[in-house]
């Protein structure tokens, strides 16, 4: 309980003597769940990439500004320290135990133990490492160790309470022998044995000069060390400092110094000891017990508390000012009047005094609230000397730190003097109604008890007597100002369209009045009376939607964008825009938007918690160069592996598996503190089109990639355009085995084998076919002989059957023709008989010589026709009978032709008789006479034997 006491007593005392600064950095909190670690961070270190690691209960931390990784020792011990190299290895002390860790070819950390002699075993703890050059430097209470070319070197005492290293001085501090100083391989005695105060316990060794360091002690106090000169280093800040146990100490910058203790948080104090400012629970440090400090190549400081990690971005160029401390109230406005800062906020007005000087964010002031201003506090504005406030319950003069009212008959939004000479007689507001118009004289102002009503007069601009009112979705209001006697107002009726339903708000800029909607930016034309297009401010802005318009004493004009802070500058012959990414999504917005640019050093900007303070100058001078790593690559499967670990630039092409196709990338810029400012874009080669889409995504997998040779590259930037330079990883996906050049190999070697075995197996089927082929074209041969054979038959058949149908037809023509003679003769016959008859009566020596004379004519010439006729017939039927018969018996007559003829057709004496017109018997006698000149026997018929000559003819 005393202790609490007077841990309260000096806080008071130092609140009354040493005023923090108005605004402080960002600080962002790490707690031990982000980073799933133990209690208590020793030590903190930082490698070339920029990567950050921690000395932790529960291991090695490591947190590369998204991924935080944890290293537990074999023994998982606790680490105590850590340092890094040069060449990049990560020194360590644990428990009975030191070592390092060393990322390989892969660039996945692994770790070293260091063999330490057995006889030099009994060591606790080692609470310190000094890598100088190829030697490392490990500190136990009872020994310290020196680590080169492989070999450990222990130098024994009672006790070693410290070890450091500054400006090529490496020192220990022993109890009995006082400081040492290693020199040629020997710990020797450099400052008298009484430079310290008894029992001082040395806890940083800092260079903050190039021939002085800073010396800090637990409870002793801090003291400079010049060359081999030790001096107390006291001043009422210092001292106070050291009442709350000095842990560590770092440097900032070149005059700034950060103090960390166990009890009141972190100090920053400059090099004459002088107090700048202070980090505590208070301003938004996790805890005040600090056992770690540690400034990062970006002049980020790191805080490693008894439980979690802090990061203050301590260079940075933007600020946080919380007027009302802990409750971060949303800021609306802010002006500085008469050395004071005088902030607006939700919840009242407060305010700062200020000294003169550069930035003012350095100042050390406190804010304490104005009387009589709890409520919102919409606008603050400076008239005739005289500072307004636009309240929410009525308008008001701020003298003497309090608040008067002078109006309070509705809410206020905005004041500005009807004259630009000062003092102005006429002075208007924008209120919940309107406007109302005062009278100022005497120091005081007076309603004048004119007023002009429409709607919220909030965003006014105002050109000699004339004034634009914007309503951000009932329209738009022009006010006849009149010097404030008869003021009248009149609805924009908007013949072009330029008003949005929503989002109007009117400005002045460049003596402009500016219009902005979501139809774009449009200004007044005075010769036209209405608005149009801002040519020259879209040819500015662009696309760009702006919703407020500042313009500073330099002539550049702020601007918020969809919360988005930015700044045009007109330093060069085309104006530039630059967006401040770090605020993004943090402003004000909907209406709420301020900005005061007091100076460029100086940029107070309304926040949702507060404002920021932004040194422009310093903001454009100091820009972290923006870098990018692959921090991870892990393949994908039923059991993840870490291709590549990140801690060093791949060295090597790792080739993985085929089932190993599918990999998980993680990247992140190691710009700390700024991750929700930085977007990325990636691109696997040979397998993306194009490079992706920018996007806050800091991972990427591909799955189920085909083989070959991949390049996965990524970059990162800021949303204002700036890109780092591209970081890449190589590496192969194999084919399967059974893809490979082996197994390629076996499948040619099976192929040929198989077309080997092809081939003959072909060749002995192709003689097996020939075999077949030509049986079978046998068999097809005999098969079509005898089909030819068969046909021919059929042929043969078909034609008797054609020839036998014409032998038909021809003796049935025969047989006509036959018939014809037949009747013929018989008509010829009884034409005779007639005659015969006619001669009887008829005069006979008359009748008989023409009777003659008929007869002759009628036998010879019907007899005639009928035989050649006949004789063609018969010929045609019977294949050239008479022909062959002529032929082999040239001595037949005609008559004995003929009766060969009729004895073919096996015609009976009688029917020859009557075809000839003679009697049988002259039949018979011609036959016997036919027959020797045939030499046929006599027991040979004639038929058959004229039929036998037919068949004999026709084979011939």
């Amino acid at each position: 309980m005393r202790k609490f006491f007077s841990v309260v007593c000096f806080f008071l005392l130092l609140k009354g003597t040493a005023q923090n600064t108005i605004a402080l950095p960002e600080i962002i909190n790490y707690t031990r769940e982000a980073s799933n670690s133990g209690t208590q961070n020793w030590k903190i270190g930082q490698d070339k990439l920029g990567i950050m690691y921690f000395a932790n209960n529960e291991g090695l931390l490591s947190f590369d500004g998204s991924n935080w990784k944890k290293y537990p020792l074999p023994n998982e011990t606790i680490v105590r320290s850590l340092a890094i190299a040069e060449d990049g290895r990560i020194y360590i002390g644990s428990q009975s135990e030191f070592g390092y860790f060393q990322p390989d070819q892969n660039g996945i950390l692994s770790y070293t133990s260091i063999k330490v002699p057995d006889t030099e075993k009994d060591f606790a703890d080692i609470w310190d490492v000094i890598p100088i050059g190829p030697k490392v430097f490990f500190r136990a209470h009872r020994k310290l160790f020196m680590y080169s070319s492989g070999k450990v070197t222990a130098y024994d005492a009672k006790n070693w309470n410290f070890m450091g290293y500054a400006n090529g001085n490496l020192i220990a501090h022993e109890i009995e022998k006082g400081m040492l100083r290693f020199h040629d391989g020997v710990w020797k005695p450099f400052l008298e044995k009484g430079a310290l105060p008894p029992n001082a316990r040395i806890t940083s060794f800092t260079a903050i000069s190039k021939d002085s360091a800073l010396l800090t002690t637990l409870r002793h106090g801090m003291f400079i060390l010049r060359q081999n000169e030790l001096t107390p280093f006291n001043t009422s800040t210092t001292q106070k400092i050291a009442e709350e146990n000095i842990y560590a100490s770092t440097m900032i910058s070149a005059d700034k110094i950060a103090v960390a203790t166990n009890m009141a948080g972190c100090f920053i104090i400059n090099k004459k000891g002088e107090f700048i400012q202070r980090l505590s629970k208070q301003d938004g440090l996790q805890n005040n017990n600090i056992l770690s400090i540690f400034t990062d190549k970006d002049q980020n400081l790191w805080i490693g508390q008894d439980n979690g990690i802090d990061l203050v971005a301590y260079n940075q160029a933007i600020k946080h000012i919380y007027p009302d401390n802990q409750e971060h109230s949303a800021g609306y406005s802010a002006l500085i009047h008469q050395n004071n800062l005088y902030i607006g906020t939700s919840r009242a007005l407060f305010k700062a005094p200020l000294q003169p000087g550069g930035d003012l964010s350095f100042v050390h002031s406190s804010f304490n609230p104005v009387a009589n201003s709890k409520g919102q506090v919409w606008s603050l504005s400076e008239i005739n000397g005289h500072l307004l406030m636009a309240h929410n319950e009525g308008a008001y003069v701020v003298e003497n730190n309090a608040a008067i009212p002078f109006d309070v008959s509705t809410g206020f939004w905005t004041f500005f003097p009807l004259s630009n000479l000062s003092p102005s007689e006429g002075v208007a507001a924008g209120t919940y109604n309107g406007m109302n118009f005062y009278h100022y004289k005497n120091g005081k102002f007076t309603y004048t008890n004119t007023q002009t009503f429409f709607e919220s007069a909030r965003f006014i601009g105002v050109e000699k007597n004339m004034a634009w009112v914007a309503h951000p979705y009932k329209g738009l209001y022009k006010i006849a100002l009149d010097n404030g006697v008869h003021p009248t107002n009149t609805t924009y009726k908007d013949p072009g369209k330029i008003l949005s339903q929503n989002r109007n708000f009117i400005y002045k800029v460049k003596n402009r009045i500016i219009l902005s909607s979501d139809n774009g930016l449009f200004e007044y034309n005075t010769a036209k009376g209405d608005f149009e297009p801002s040519a020259y401010l879209r040819g500015i802005f662009g696309p760009i939607s702006v919703q407020y318009l500042k313009e500073d004493e330099s002539g550049n004009i702020w601007f918020v964008s969809d919360k988005r802070l930015g700044v045009v500058e007109f330093i060069r012959e085309k104006p530039r825009i630059t967006f401040l990414p770090e605020l993004n999504n943090k402003v004000m917005a909907n209406g709420y938007e301020h900005i005061y640019p007091y100076n460029n050093q100086n940029i107070f900007v309304a926040g949702e918690q507060g404002f920021y303070h932004i040194n422009y100058d310093l903001y454009k001078k100091d820009r972290e160069q923006l870098s990018v790593l692959i921090s991870t690559v892990k393949t994908l499967g039923n059991r993840d592996s870490t291709v590549f670990g990140g801690y060093q630039a791949s060295s090597g092409t790792p080739k993985l598996h085929y089932n190993q196709n599918s990999l998980h990338f993680d990247f992140v810029s190691p710009l700390h503190g700024q991750q929700d400012n930085i977007e990325y874009t990636y691109y696997l080669k040979d397998f993306d089109k194009t490079w992706s889409t920018w996007s806050k995504k800091r991972e990427k997998e591909y799955t189920y990639l085909p083989p070959g040779t991949y390049t996965f590259m990524v970059k990162a930037r800021r949303f204002e355009g700036e890109e780092s330079p591209v970081q890449s990883f190589r590496f192969v996906v194999l084919p399967p085995w059974y893809r490979t050049t082996w197994a390629y190999l076996v499948y040619a070697f099976i192929a040929l084998a198989a077309l080997y075995a092809g081939y003959k197996w072909q060749r002995r089927k192709f003689i097996r076919q020939q075999q077949r082929h030509a049986e079978e074209q046998k068999r097809l041969q005999y098969l079509h002989q005898l089909e030819l054979e068969r046909n021919e038959k059929e042929i043969i058949r078909l034609r008797n059957e054609k020839l036998e149908a014409e032998i038909q037809l021809k003796n049935t023509e025969l047989a006509s023709t036959t018939m014809n003679l037949v009747q013929k003769g018989e008509m010829l016959h009884k034409v005779k008989e007639e005659f015969q008859k006619l001669k009887k009566t008829d005069n006979k020596e008359t009748s008989d010589e023409e009777y003659k004379k008929i007869m002759r004519m009628l036998e010879e010439h019907k007899l005639r026709n009928d035989w050649e006729q006949f004789a063609v017939h018969f010929d045609k039927v019977h294949s050239d009978f008479l022909v062959s018969l002529k032929e082999h018996y040239p001595k037949l007559t005609p008559s004995e032709l003929k009766l060969c003829a009729y004895l073919r057709l096996n015609l009976s004496s009688k029917e020859i008789a009557q075809i000839m017109n003679i009697t049988i018997k002259s039949v018979e006698l011609s036959r016997y006479r036919l027959r020797k000149k045939l030499g046929i026997p006599g027991e040979t018929s004639l038929f058959n034997f004229l039929l036998d000559f037919h068949s004999t003819a026709n084979a011939v």
